[in-house]
């Protein structure tokens, strides 16, 4: 019984591993078909796909061929016009050198014949010349003198009349070259000028703020004016403050400084020195930005920054209420136009109108005249020697070594003496220049006193046998001094007393 259940167990057991064995091999066949099928399909999209890319590729390959063949074409056509057009320019090339040819075989036999009825004169007026000094007489070099004088006495005076006409013609074409040359200088370049005065005023929000200026017994307005060098006025002005001082920049600061302490509403010494540096930094920022702005509108580069610093100063220094800094930019393209009319250097010519005062920036801190001050500065900073000529020169202080330094003189009068340019009206310039030469007469010993150059320069003769050299020296200083007492003028003057002695003798 045990035999009969195990044998039927292993019976069952045989058949389950054999029903599942083939159960296993029904699906794996089954599986194997589904991914055959899928590798066809595949297979076929694929093949499909590439025949499109194919088909895609000979139509462009044929359209690229179709467009090369009417390119060739085309340019075939063009080889052809060409072609056409060349040979036609060799036919007419070819028929013009055949005529040159014929010309020039004309053209030569007219020479030999000019050569030879060119002898044939000279010959005939050998010929007549011997016959002329055999019946007069006379060589020709006696004839041709004896000529000459009987021509000058028929018409020497009006020889005379004709070169004096000549002389004139000549004289007045000039002038009327240099009116046409200054003309146009001034009409490619006219800048507007404002003018400017000594003295600074700031608004005030009311009459209040003026006792906070001065301060506690005045401690306010002291440090203020310490620390800026200017003196500050306050008056009996409705809401106005007035700030004085002879140096620009200076006052420029002082008001800067006064404005943000009149809007901080601190004003105390302590506060007051703050703002005081940060104008002054403020002032040296506009300084160097006017400074870069005058070499860009002038095209001058490739300067030192500490002359282009210097020349931006001029933008708070004044001469007659003119701004110094316009009037340069204003000489230097007046002179370039001027001698771009004439052949001059024009490079030279606008860098020392730029620079023609380039000493007024510092003349109020160094002795000198702002001429010699000016040329001192450009040799420190290696400018070209033509421009320090050309500026030395502008004021007939030094000869003149070119014409580029007549050029800027002429442009420096031209910015200056145009009527709204400066600010002293005629009546108050001549009624100056007559106090000037008063003073100067009313010493004992003058012979003569001369105001110059627009009042910048007194001349002073002497006479020899009533001064001497030491009383000549002394009568300079006080003179100078009579000027600086009783006369109000910008900038300088210079006082020269001359003392010379003649001697003459008449040789009968």
């Amino acid at each position: 019984m045990d035999l009969i259940i195990i044998f039927l167990l292993a019976a069952a057991i045989g058949g389950g591993a054999a029903a599942g064995y083939f159960a296993r091999q029904a699906i794996a066949k089954k599986r194997a078909g589904t991914i055959e099928k899928n590798i066809a399909g595949k297979l076929a999209k694929a093949k499909a796909e590439a025949q499109k890319v194919q088909d895609e590729a000979q139509a462009k390959a044929q359209k690229i061929l179709d467009d090369s063949r009417q390119e060739i074409a085309r340019r075939q056509k063009e080889i052809a016009k060409t072609e056409t057009l060349i040979l036609k320019r060799e036919s007419n090339l070819e028929q013009r050198i055949a005529t040159f040819e014929t010309e020039e075989s004309e053209l030569r036999e007219k020479v030999q014949k000019l050569k030879s009825l060119k002898e044939n004169l000279e010959e005939l007026h050998r010929r007549t010349m011997e016959g002329l000094e055999r019946v007069a007489g006379l060589t020709k070099d006696e004839a041709r003198r004896e000529l000459m004088e009987v021509l000058e006495k028929e018409h020497a005076k009006d020889l005379l009349e004709k070169t004096r006409r000549l002389e004139n013609e000549g004289i007045d074409g000039f002038r009327q070259r240099a009116r046409e040359i200054l003309t146009q200088a001034i009409q490619k370049f006219a800048l507007s000028q404002a003018q400017e005065i000594t003295t600074s005023v700031v608004s005030l929000p009311s009459d209040d703020i003026k006792g906070r200026i001065i301060g506690k017994e005045g401690r306010n307005i002291r440090a203020l004016e310490r620390l800026t060098g200017v003196e500050i006025i306050v008056d009996e002005t409705p809401e106005t403050v007035v700030i004085s001082g002879f140096d620009p920049t200076r006052r420029q600061i002082a008001k800067i400084a006064l404005e943000k302490l009149i809007q901080d509403s601190r004003i105390q010494p302590a506060r007051i020195e703050e703002t005081v540096k940060i104008a002054q930094e403020e002032i040296a920022a506009k300084i160097k930005e006017a400074g870069e702005q005058a070499c860009y509108d002038t095209n001058v580069v490739g300067l030192n920054p500490r002359l282009v610093q210097l020349l931006g100063r001029l933008k708070y220094r004044t001469s007659y209420g003119q701004n110094a800094l316009l009037h340069s930019v204003e000489v230097s393209h007046l002179a370039a136009a001027i001698a771009a009319e004439v052949g001059a250097n024009v490079k030279v010519a606008r860098k020392a109108g730029l620079f023609h005062d380039i000493g007024k920036s510092v003349d109020q801190q160094i002795e000198g005249t702002h001429v010699e001050i000016g040329v001192k500065i450009l040799e420190k900073f290696n400018v070209e020697p033509e421009v320090v000529v050309a500026v030395r020169s502008h004021h007939e202080d030094f000869p003149y070594e070119g014409v580029e330094g007549m050029i800027v003189q002429a442009a420096d009068q031209i910015s200056g003496a145009r009527p709204g340019a400066r600010k002293d009206t005629v009546e108050n310039y001549l009624k100056r220049l007559g106090e000037l030469e008063g003073i100067a007469k009313s010493f004992e010993g003058v012979e003569k006193a001369w105001a110059l150059q627009a009042g910048r320069e007194i001349r002073v003769f002497v006479r020899p046998k009533e001064i001497d050299d030491w009383q000549a020296q002394k009568m300079a200083k006080e003179i100078a001094g009579r000027i600086e007492e009783e006369l109000r003028y910008p900038g300088e003057i210079k006082v020269n007393v001359i003392r010379e002695t003649r001697v003459t003798e008449y040789a009968r």
